[in-house]
C-alpha cells in the first residue's frame, strides 16, 4: 500500500508539502519542449501519444498491456507508487493517464487541480532540470474492466433506466451540427455536458465547486445511483469528466475509449440527432 494518503483531486499546496517524499511520481503530460521551459520539481515527462493507440477510425483506443507495461515501467512506476498527473490544457491529458491507471487497477493516483496554471498562480517553484526516471518492471494488466466500456457493452445497456450516457463534446457535435465522423449526432439516450462546463476558467482551470457540479449533473439525470458511461470524440475530454465524477464519489463509472470516432464511423450502430 502507498504510504501517501492523497485525495483524487489534489491542490498545489498539498502537492508541494509532499514533494520530497518517496513513493510519489509526478507526471507532466505536456510536450517535451514546454516541459523543459519549466515544470514542477521532480516531475517526469510523458508524451500523450504513449498512452493512446490509434485504430482508425477510432483514434483514442487503449494500448495493449505489453505497450503500457513498457511505458509505465520506463517511468519507474510500481504498484505502490502514488501518481500525480498534470498538464496545462485543462486536465484532459492528465486525466486520460489516470483513467488508464484505473483500468489497470492502480489505486494510488491524483489529478492536480488546475494543473500547471494553478501551480504557477500559487507562487510555487518551477524547475528546468529534466528528471530522468529510473526504469522498473511494471506489469500492466487490465484488472479493472469495470472502468471500460466498449461498443458491445454500450449496445447491451442502451435504454436501461439505471444507465446514464454522458456525452462531453460540444453542443454542436452532440446535435450533429459539427460533424467529425462519417455521421453526426450522439449515442441514443445520451445527455450532453460539454466537458468545459466542469472547469472554472477564471480560477486557473480548477474544477468548479462540488455543489455546482452536482447540480449540473443531477439536472441531466446523471446521478450516483446509475452506472455512468462517459465519452467524447477520443476519450480525451471525457477522461476529464471521468475524473470529475470520481472526485464526486460516483462508484459505477466507465470510460468509452472508442468514443464517437468509433461509434460515429460505424453505420451498424444506432445514432440520434
Amino acid at each position: 500500500m502507498s504510504a501517501l494518503n492523497l485525495p483524487v483531486l489534489i491542490e498545489s499546496e498539498q502537492l508541494e508539502a509532499h514533494l520530497q517524499e518517496t513513493g510519489l511520481l509526478i507526471v507532466d503530460l505536456r510536450n517535451p519542449n514546454t516541459y523543459l521551459q519549466g515544470h514542477i520539481p521532480g516531475a517526469v515527462n510523458l508524451g500523450y501519444a504513449n498512452i493512446i493507440q490509434a485504430v482508425p477510425p477510432a483514434m483514442g483506443m487503449l494500448p495493449d498491456e505489453a505497450r503500457l507495461s513498457e511505458v509505465l515501467a520506463s517511468l519507474g512506476l510500481t504498484a505502490d507508487t502514488h501518481v500525480v498527473a498534470y498538464d496545462d490544457e485543462g486536465g484532459g491529458r492528465a486525466s486520460r493517464l489516470l483513467w488508464t491507471l484505473d483500468t489497470l487497477g492502480h489505486q494510488h493516483f491524483s489529478l492536480l487541480n488546475g494543473g500547471l496554471q494553478a501551480w504557477v498562480a500559487g507562487g510555487h517553484a518551477l524547475s528546468q532540470q529534466a528528471t530522468q526516471p529510473v526504469a522498473g518492471a511494471y506489469h500492466a494488466e487490465f484488472t479493472n474492466g469495470q472502468a471500460i466500456a466498449d461498443k458491445d457493452y454500450i449496445l447491451s445497456r442502451l435504454g436501461q433506466p439505471d444507465l446514464a450516457l454522458l456525452d462531453t463534446r460540444s453542443p454542436g457535435e452532440y446535435q450533429g451540427l459539427d460533424v467529425r465522423a462519417a455521421r453526426g449526432g450522439h449515442i441514443p439516450g445520451a445527455v450532453n455536458m460539454n466537458w468545459i462546463t466542469a472547469i472554472d476558467q477564471p480560477n486557473q482551470l480548477r474544477f468548479r465547486p462540488d455543489a455546482d457540479l452536482r447540480a449540473v449533473l443531477e439536472g441531466l439525470g446523471v446521478t450516483p445511483d446509475k452506472e455512468v458511461i462517459v465519452y467524447c470524440q477520443t476519450h480525451h475530454r471525457s477522461a476529464h469528466t471521468y475524473m470529475v465524477l470520481k472526485h464526486l464519489g460516483y462508484q459505477k463509472l466507465r470510460g468509452y475509449p472508442g468514443a464517437w470516432s468509433e461509434w460515429g464511423n460505424d453505420p451498424a450502430l444506432p445514432c440520434e440527432r
